[in-house]
């Protein structure tokens, strides 16, 4: 196989009720795509099949082969081996995902977490392409992230660096889904946000109708329903959203401080819901850091949205053949 950059490469992200999977060439470019629901349930094994079924739907649909696969998956990956250590949202635990993937398709196979696979994406052909010190902040149902400095993508000993969503910004503050409290997730994840917002509702009836309304009931209350609300000019909606900024401004205050990024890109379906979250919290970031942190700094959006996953977990697999090339 020639190695002048010119093969394709599938990249696949795995979650806990889709798989995806697109064949991606040097460029970053998606060829043809393929997405099935999965079922975490049926166990890893049935998970694999589908994972497996998606991958040959897609290349049969594109009629071309790939020299190498990525995959991100949402959990714990040991660095060596691609073994799936721990993934909550799959209910894995020691699964070795590079051995069984590459029996079945012939490939050389990188496992990688989704996150850093995402942040790789943004990284080579998204909105950091070009830039040597960057750190993604992916805000979802969880939050997420990767830092890039000096021109590589930090690992951490057991490889799993970037956990900013797990950075304490209330010290004995809201409880987390991790052992913590007071963690950036628990006031600016998606499901925090619908947290604060049921409460907000329950505290205030009166105030909180329209998000009731809107919801169809008070434990209904999603972080989508704080952005439907917030786009009506809801006053409470407008509160909980100037919250979720200052809160996520604190966690980015430490991310700058501790990481000195030349770019900050903001991704993630919060986010794309409230991209107004990006220049309220600018401001207070360039306020509160320290200043030669922000000198220079940009803060900006991620570009790839929900295809950030595959384009990256491609480019992650073009980059391990190469090593090895």
């Amino acid at each position: 196989m020639s190695m002048h950059g010119d093969f394709l490469t599938l990249g696949v992200d795995l979650g806990g009720t889709k798989v995806e999977t697109a064949l991606v060439d040097a460029g970053g470019r998606i060829l043809a795509s393929h997405k099935r629901p999965t079922d975490p349930g049926r166990g890893p094994d049935a998970v694999i099949s589908d994972t497996i079924l998606c991958i040959e739907t897609c290349l049969g649909e594109a009629g071309r082969k790939a020299g190498a696969l990525g995959i991100g998956v949402a959990g714990q990956v040991s660095k060596d081996t691609g073994i799936v250590g721990r993934s909550p949202n799959l209910g894995w635990h020691e699964v070795d995902l590079k051995t069984k993937l590459e029996q079945a398709l012939g490939v050389p196979v990188a496992v990688v977490n989704d996150v850093r696979a995402a942040t790789w994406g943004e990284w080579q052909h998204g909105a950091g392409q070009g830039v040597d010190d960057l750190v993604c902040l992916f805000v979802g149902t969880g939050v997420g992230g990767g830092v890039v400095s000096g021109g590589r993508l930090l690992e951490g000993s057991t490889n799993t660096a970037g956990e900013l969503g797990h950075l304490t910004i209330v010290s004995g503050g809201r409880d987390c889904h991790c052992p913590n409290r007071g963690c950036l997730e628990g006031y600016v994840g998606g499901w925090a946000i619908a947290k604060r917002a049921q409460e907000a509702a329950r505290n205030d009836a009166q105030a909180g109708e329209p998000l009731t309304r809107l919801a169809g009931g008070i434990p209904d209350i999603s972080a989508g329903t704080v952005t439907g609300a917030y786009a009506d000019g809801d006053p409470m909606a407008q509160r909980l959203v100037q919250e979720t900024a200052e809160h996520l401004a604190a966690g980015i205050v430490s991310i700058v401080n501790a990481f000195n990024p030349r770019l900050l890109l903001l991704g993630g379906g919060v986010i794309a819901g409230l991209p107004e979250l990006v220049p309220m919290v600018s401001g207070t970031v360039r306020g509160n850091a320290l200043e030669v942190a922000v000198e220079g700094l940009q803060i900006g959006l991620a570009a790839l949205g929900d295809k950030a996953g595959v384009i990256g977990a491609a480019a992650v697999a073009r980059h391990k053949v190469s090593e090895l090339a």
